[in-house]
């Protein structure tokens, strides 16, 4: 069986955060973040992850977001590592990111339940007899062979071209329909370690909802429970199929989902195990918060992103139908909402469950709004600027205290 040298491999570290960083504006206010954890002695590595998607609707590249990242650890002084993740690549997009990106997260989940060749499960099977359930094996072979065989030829291609051992391995199965069990995770990890892939960080789809800028939704302790068990399949995989020892976790569409911080951190402590944790759109949020509390010019913006994109909104949510839950009759009218204070709006948006004036169906839908933002273009960037220190705040604040410190600190 394949056996990594990892002292020739780029380690992802124990505790990573993935931040979304849509506008390329707030790399040194989420730094901040884990600079704060750091002094707190626990070290957490950022990973600056953009999407193909994200870039097109930004009208960015790729480079914005190396080029962001390396301004804001330059200006913070920052000494351990940090990365830029080409999020949720295929073969049809990834050459945009092979230069500026050091961490891929390639994303097979369309292609799970694909039949793969004649005899290829059987094969699979006859390979790893440590399989006891037979029949069960066969049918996730069936599931998933053909989607971690093409996450082979991506991971191929990206060896070929930027080298092997210069860059982070991720593979994804969250956007999918149907959770993977535990063992359904240790047999995705055998094939995985059969096509060679020096994989450092796994996305599971976990069972509940895993909605966009809101809470957890699904049984709290079931989720512990499956966590506990992909911890532990993770474990099994490194010491039968010699993957990376650091292979971990990775919790997408993690922000904001408070419920199951404390399970996770529960896992951490028994088991000594990493993670990797994605806050995705979280930060754009935050940037209307404190756009909305500088008041003025700020307030005014924002208010006008929520006008539009409530007028917009069949458009801006059917890409993210299977991660959003928006009751729209819970939307308030845009005329209510020009009505607001700067105080009305961030309670509004900001993730705070407690607040009686929080809206989740509001948050859920400027997560997939900030398209309205990029059509704005420097209207949008410039006022970011000139709200800087409110806007910092937030972006920061979010990430330490509702992120960081209930699962580290």
């Amino acid at each position: 069986m394949w056996l990594a040298l990892e002292s020739a491999i780029m380690q992802l570290e124990k505790f990573s955060l993935g931040v979304g960083d849509r506008f390329a504006h707030q790399a040194k206010a989420q730094l901040a973040a884990c600079v704060c954890a750091k002094q707190r002695g626990v070290d957490i590595v950022p990973v600056w992850n953009k999407s193909n998607r994200e870039h097109l609707i930004i009208g960015s590249e790729p480079a914005s977001a190396r080029v962001a990242a390396d301004r804001a650890v330059a200006e913070m002084r920052w000494r351990d590592s940090y990365y830029v993740d080409a999020d949720h690549i295929n073969l049809s997009n990834v050459e945009r990111f092979l230069g500026p990106c050091d961490f891929f997260t390639i994303d097979v989940a369309d292609a799970i339940g694909r039949a793969p060749r004649t005899g290829a499960a059987e094969e699979f099977l006859g390979r790893h007899s440590e399989f006891d359930n037979r029949d069960a094996a066969l049918g996730y072979a069936r599931k998933y062979l053909a989607a971690v065989q093409e996450a082979g030829a991506i991971y191929r291609h990206l060896e070929n071209r930027k080298g092997a051992g210069n860059f982070v391995t991720e593979v994804s199965m969250d956007e999918t329909d149907s959770p993977q069990t535990p063992p359904e995770l240790e047999l995705i990890l055998a094939a995985i370690a059969d096509e060679r892939i020096p994989i450092q960080t796994i996305a599971p789809k976990f069972t509940g909802r895993f909605n966009k800028g809101v809470d957890y939704r699904g049984d709290v302790a079931q989720f512990e429970r499956e966590f506990a068990g992909d911890v532990a399949a993770i474990a099994r995989a490194v010491e039968r199929y010699g993957l990376p020892k650091n292979l971990k976790l990775s919790v997408h569409s993690g922000s904001d989902k408070f419920s199951i911080y404390a399970p996770i951190r529960r896992v951490l402590q028994a088991t000594g195990a990493g993670v990797h944790l994605k806050t995705a759109g979280t930060t754009w949020l935050e940037e209307l918060i404190g756009l909305a509390e500088a008041g003025g010019e700020g307030l005014k913006l924002a208010k006008e992103i929520y006008a539009s994109a409530f007028d917009h909104r069949e458009e801006l949510c059917a890409p993210y139908a299977a991660v959003i839950d928006i009751d729209a009759a819970k939307l308030p009218a845009p005329s209510q909402v020009a009505g607001w204070t700067s105080r009305e709006f961030a309670n509004a948006l900001r993730h705070d469950p407690a607040n009686p004036a929080f809206n989740a169906n509001v948050r859920q839908l400027l997560h997939v709004g900030y398209k309205i933002a990029a059509k704005m273009g420097k209207r949008y960037t410039d006022l970011l600027d000139t709200c800087e220190e409110p806007v910092a705040r937030n972006v920061t604040e979010n990430l330490l205290d509702r992120h960081i410190r209930p699962i580290w600190l």
